[in-house]
């Protein structure tokens, strides 16, 4: 869509246009929710985030001011969305009680497990990343935005998502190094 008619599409919600707020939404949800996904891994979680996401920017989409693009504005709101719901894992999980030891082995020793794909294999390793390492991975590579975009997107500097960027993906060859030498 050209930059003009999103444009156009803003100021119609801000003057209290539903099509044009359903428009914007048909723009932007797949990008929400996979960029959702790609932080919290679950379909219901990453699902409830994007329906966070644009109820958020529904009811604030009046005090845009178009300073920073749209689509910067409601990925910086879903990554920040998705940071919030892991933080909420982190803490629920904190409150769990351990399983005993016994249970864990039972749990692995699942068959069939031996054989998971490289794709599972990269994906886990993303996801074992610290948060903002694990967020610049994904909106650098696998959401395809600029530096400069993430860098507005988490409110950070250029150079600090380069490191982060830089220190995800070698944290990633590290963990998936194992691959390489079991020829998968």
């Amino acid at each position: 869509m050209p930059a003009d008619r999103e444009r156009q599409l803003i100021l119609d919600v801000q003057e209290g246009s539903h099509d044009a707020f359903r428009q914007l939404v048909e723009l932007h949800m797949r990008r929400v929710y996979d960029l959702a996904y790609g932080f919290v891994n679950n379909h219901d979680d990453a699902e409830d985030i994007s329906q966070e996401v644009f109820v958020k920017v529904y009811h604030s989409i009046k005090h845009f001011r178009q300073e920073s693009g749209f689509s910067t504005w409601v990925y910086r709101i879903a990554a920040n969305r998705s940071l919030d719901r892991l933080k909420q894992r982190k803490r629920s999980a904190a409150r769990l009680v351990p399983m005993e030891e016994s249970q864990i082995s039972t749990l692995s020793a699942n068959p069939g497990t031996d054989h998971i794909d490289t794709s599972a294999h990269i994906e886990r390793a993303l996801h074992e990343l610290p948060t903002l390492q694990r967020a610049v991975v994904i909106l650098r590579h696998m959401d395809g935005f600029s530096t400069k975009q993430v860098s507005g997107i988490l409110r950070c500097s250029e150079g600090t998502v380069k490191t982060h960027l830089h220190r995800g993906l070698k944290k990633m060859r590290k963990k998936l190094e194992h691959l390489k030498d079991n020829g998968s």
